[in-house]
């Protein structure tokens, strides 16, 4: 089974390697691996994200983990340009790589470079040969916010090597009790339920929101509903809102803010009816408004009534709890199983899953139309995403270096 993980290996850098001839991404994720000088330290704490949302993700505990070990250096991976791209600037770390390609030779010569004293990985991502290096060095090893599915590999009769690299793991943080079942299942019981940090991480936000006066300027006392992290076949539908309510302003945040899809998202939206925030000035009009800069989604849902995710037509649906930490109700496409939180949402009756422009006129008709309903439907999203803090305290209080 090695072997064929080798292979499996090597074949996804080929097909990444063709494509980067004609992908930016690809092109970058090739790029960001070569020749690269890793830092040496005495000791360091290496946290790995997948991408982004799972940096956003694990923030909390680094930021904690610094505050308890101000003296570690930080450095951290990323496998996505999505993630690195974003954030290789990040004052939260001293050092930000690509993660090499998970083979033995890689695996050795990072390891023993940036010698770390502890890794965390965030929610996903379980790569055989750094697993096993850092076992055999003897350096702990901690999965945070980590979450499993009956159909998962590990769980297969053919899983026997994926659930080799779990033993490699000191320690499992899971988000709920189902993930802690399966794992004990398989005969792994170093595992507690924590919950999600990203609870944590949007709390925080929402309790403190950063201020975007050009944002406040623009509702201009309408009600907003904001369209986040969305994808070609999200805007189709929500595009076709706009009309039907012209007393509401709009926020569009494409997942992908190229010039391209820009005015793709224009070309679909009424006449006249949108202007880029990059464009935006004390004298718009319009109703609508995209977005076309990274890095203020987060404090946008401050200002919304209703919000819509992305994402739910494709691999599955983006960051809802950045909007409930607000109150709002959130809307989102049929691909949300594998989002405990999308689930939770759904039973408060706070989260609504759409899969056409009928499904959408009807959930958004039903919000609009009862305001009072509303608004109680938003205490208690805000109490759902409250109640679900405190991962971050549980993780950091059992990771003790000072032992």
């Amino acid at each position: 089974m090695l072997l064929i993980y080798n292979l499996g290996v090597r074949f996804y850098f080929f097909l990444i390697l063709i494509a980067s001839f004609f992908n930016k991404k690809a092109k970058l994720w090739i790029n960001g691996r070569k020749n690269i000088s890793y830092q040496n330290y005495q000791q360091c704490a290496w946290f790995h994200f997948a991408s982004l949302g799972e940096f956003e993700q694990g923030l909390p505990v680094l930021i904690k983990f610094k505050e308890h070990y101000p003296d570690i250096k930080i450095v951290l991976t990323f496998f996505s340009p999505s993630g690195y791209e974003i954030r290789k600037n990040t004052p939260f770390a001293d050092a930000v790589y690509y993660l090499p390609l998970d083979t033995p030779s890689n695996a050795r010569k990072f390891i023993k470079t940036i010698n770390p004293t502890i890794a965390i990985f965030t929610k996903y991502e379980y790569w055989y040969h750094f697993f096993n290096e850092l076992d055999q060095r003897g350096i702990p090893l901690y999965i945070i916010s980590g979450i499993f599915r009956p159909g998962q590999i590990f769980f297969r009769w053919y899983g026997g090597l994926h659930r080799r690299m779990l033993s490699f793991v000191t320690y499992f943080f899971v988000q709920d009790e189902d993930s802690k079942t399966l794992l004990q299942k398989i005969g792994i019981t170093n595992v507690s339920v924590s919950g999600d940090t990203r609870f944590d991480r949007v709390w925080a936000n929402a309790q403190q929101p950063k201020s975007i006066p050009a944002i406040s300027k623009f509702k201009d006392g309408h009600k907003l509903f904001i369209a986040g992290s969305t994808w070609p076949a999200d805007e189709e539908l929500v595009a076709q809102l706009v009309s039907n309510y012209p007393d509401w302003k709009f926020i569009f945040a494409p997942h992908e803010i190229n010039e391209e899809k820009i005015n793709s998202l224009a070309g679909i939206l009424p006449i006249n009816s949108a202007i880029k925030y990059s464009q935006l000035t004390t004298h718009n009009t319009q109703q609508v408004l995209i977005i076309d800069n990274i890095g203020i989604l987060s404090s946008l849902y401050q200002y919304g009534d209703i919000a819509y995710i992305g994402g739910g037509f494709g691999a599955g649906i983006h960051n809802t709890l950045e909007a409930a930490a607000f109150g709002l109700p959130v809307i989102f496409g049929p691909n949300y199983d594998r989002f405990k939180e999308a689930k939770d949402l759904i039973a408060l009756k706070g989260g609504f899953s759409i899969n056409n422009i009928d499904t959408i006129k009807n959930t958004v008709r039903v919000l609009v139309e009862d305001e009072g309903q509303c608004k109680a439907l938003g205490e208690k999203i805000k109490e759902y995403v409250r109640n679900n803090t405190g991962a971050t305290e549980m993780i950091i209080n059992h990771i003790d270096l000072k032992k």
